[in-house]
């Protein structure tokens, strides 16, 4: 809740699409995780990864602070670099697996915009998992002209 005066929408005029938001998803390179430790305390940690079919696609060692992080809490959030067009995604990060000929080669196409900085997994690449671990938005909220178009989007299973 927003105190009297913060300007935050009160009707769904000037709202922003969930498409709008998408894209900036789609077309991000970096992206931020944010996880909580066993102990309570947060973590966050620069992530890259793919927002493909509704969610993001990304991948690493099992052994990273974050991954044993979702081990125990699954609960994360997923958010863009910018301050100003801002995209911040809540949701459960959980392990996952891509045959590569569905899947797999799909996940692939989506990492080339990664290929000019060294990284370009192939179709195969996460058949038996290869760390790959996939978060499920539960919501969102979004804004590129603060705070006239701040929008909150819900999401089901």
């Amino acid at each position: 809740m927003f105190p009297d005066g913060y300007g935050i929408p009160t009707t769904a005029e000037g709202l922003l699409a969930w498409a709008q938001v998408e894209a900036r998803l789609i077309a991000a390179a970096h992206y931020w995780l944010a996880t909580v430790r066993p102990d309570g305390t947060p973590h966050a940690v620069p992530r890259w990864g793919v927002w493909l079919e509704g969610r993001f696609f990304y991948d690493g060692a099992p052994t990273t602070r974050h991954a044993r992080n979702l081990a125990v809490n699954p609960a994360c959030s997923l958010n863009l670099e910018s301050g100003t067009q801002t995209v911040i995604v809540e949701g459960r990060s959980e392990p996952t697996q891509a045959p590569a000929d569905g899947l797999g080669a799909r996940l692939s196409t989506a990492f080339e915009k990664y290929h000019d900085l060294g990284y370009a997994p192939g179709p195969q690449s996460w058949v038996d998992g290869g760390g790959l671990m996939v978060l499920t938005p539960r919501r969102a909220l979004a804004w590129f002209d603060f705070p006239k178009d701040c929008t909150r989007f819900h999401f089901t299973d």
